[in-house]
C-alpha cells in the first residue's frame, strides 16, 4: 500500500478516534449517565410529542395539535413541583382524539377554575394502558421525575382491564423494551445528552404538514357503530344473572382488585391520596366483565375505605356519548365531567 494512502488512513483514524473521545467526554459531562432522574425508555416513548389532528363532530371540523411535554404529560410544559393532581388511565383519559379543552380532564379543569380553585388536573393518560401499566408507571415514569410529589392521583380504570384480564394481553403502553438489544439502545438514547437535545429541538421546531393531519371523523364513526347501544346500571341488573356473572369472572376480579391494592399502596408511598373512578361503555363482548369489575371495585372501596366514585352506577348516558362504543364524544366527555366533578371536588378537600 502506498505510504501516502497509509498516512491518510492513519490521519482519518486518529480524527475519528479523537471525535468519538470528545463525544464520550461531552456525554459524561452533560449527559444523564449517572443521574438519578434520567428519562428511561418509557418516558422517551411518550414525551415530547407534537402531532396535528383533525376532529369532525356534528359536521364541524376542529384542527388542533396533540402535545405531550418533556415529562410525558399531555399539554404544555409545567414545573413538576407545581403538579398537585394527576389523572391516570388509558386512551379514554388521554383522549388524543379530541382537543384538550373538550376532554374529561379539560372539562374538569374548567370547572375547577370556574369554582375558584387554583388547582388543575394534569393528564397522565396513556393509550392502551390497563392497571398493569399504571403499576409500572410508578417505577418507569413517576419515580424518574425530580420533585414530582402530587397530592392526589385519580385512576380512571376498568375498560382496558376487561381485555388484559380476559386474555392475558397486558396493555402496558410500551413500558419495557421487547428484547435485550432494544433495551441496550433504549438506555443509551434515554441517557444521552445529544439524543435528548435532538428530540427537544425536533419538538420545538418540527411541525407536520397541515394537510397530513390525523383525522377522526366522529360523525362517520357513530354511523358505523350505530348498532351498539348503552344499558344503564338498572337495566344491567335486570338482564344479568349476578351470581353467575360474579362466579364466571371471579379470577379476573381477584387480579383486578389486587392491582387496585397495589396502586393504592404505591400512591400512598408517594405521599399522595388515590381516588378510583370506574368506567362505562356501550354493550360489547366485554361489557359483562366491565360490569363485574365495576361492582367489585366499589364493594372493595367500601370495605377498604378507599376513595371511589361509582360512575358506572350513577351515569345516565345516551348512545351519542360514544363514537366507537368505548371512546367518548365531546358530549360524553362533558357529561362524565359534569357527573364526577361534585364528588371529586369533595374528595379533593376543596371548598
Amino acid at each position: 500500500m502506498d505510504s501516502k494512502i497509509k498516512k491518510k488512513i492513519k490521519l482519518v483514524s486518529i480524527n475519528i478516534t479523537f471525535f468519538f473521545l470528545l463525544v464520550i467526554i461531552f456525554e459524561l459531562l452533560f449527559g444523564y449517565w449517572f443521574a438519578k432522574y434520567n428519562f428511561g425508555p418509557y418516558m422517551r416513548e411518550h414525551r415530547l410529542k407534537k402531532i396535528p389532528y383533525q376532529m369532525t363532530y356534528n359536521e364541524k371540523e376542529y384542527n388542533y395539535t396533540y402535545i405531550r411535554n418533556s415529562f410525558a404529560f399531555r399539554g404544555g410544559e409545567i414545573d413538576p413541583k407545581k403538579i398537585e393532581i394527576i389523572m391516570v388511565g388509558g386512551s379514554t383519559t388521554d383522549e388524543r382524539y379530541k382537543p384538550e379543552n373538550l376532554s374529561i380532564v379539560g372539562k374538569l379543569n374548567s370547572k375547577l377554575i370556574n369554582s375558584g380553585s387554583k388547582r388543575q388536573i394534569v393528564n397522565a393518560g396513556v393509550e392502551g394502558q390497563s392497571t398493569f401499566g399504571h403499576i409500572h408507571n410508578f417505577k418507569y415514569w413517576f419515580s424518574r421525575i425530580e420533585n414530582f410529589k402530587p397530592d392526589y392521583i385519580i385512576f380512571y380504570i376498568g375498560i382496558n382491564d376487561t381485555r388484559s384480564l380476559n386474555d392475558g394481553f397486558l396493555q402496558d403502553g410500551m413500558i419495557e423494551s421487547p428484547n435485550k438489544l432494544s433495551s441496550f439502545l433504549d438506555n443509551i438514547k434515554s441517557r444521552s445528552f445529544l439524543a435528548d437535545k435532538l428530540r427537544k429541538t425536533k419538538h420545538k421546531y418540527y411541525n407536520k404538514n397541515e394537510n397530513k393531519r390525523i383525522v377522526y371523523d366522529y360523525d362517520q364513526s357513530m354511523k358505523k357503530h350505530k348498532v351498539k347501544y348503552f344499558l344503564n346500571y338498572e337495566e344491567k341488573l335486570e338482564i344479568y344473572d349476578l351470581d353467575f356473572v360474579k362466579k364466571k369472572n371471579v379470577s379476573m376480579i381477584k387480579k383486578y382488585l389486587n392491582n387496585v391494592d397495589i396502586l393504592y399502596n404505591l400512591t400512598k408511598s408517594m405521599g399522595a391520596e388515590p381516588i378510583f373512578i370506574n368506567q362505562v361503555m356501550q354493550q360489547d363482548d366485554f361489557a359483562e366483565v366491565l360490569f363485574s369489575i365495576n361492582r367489585a371495585l366499589i364493594s372493595h372501596c367500601n370495605i377498604k375505605n378507599y376513595k371511589c366514585i361509582d360512575l358506572a352506577k350513577e351515569l345516565r348516558a345516551t348512545d351519542d356519548f360514544w363514537w366507537d362504543g368505548v371512546h367518548t364524544t365531546p358530549k360524553g366527555s362533558e357529561a362524565i365531567a359534569n357527573h364526577i366533578f361534585p364528588q371529586l371536588k369533595t374528595l379533593l378537600n376543596y371548598k
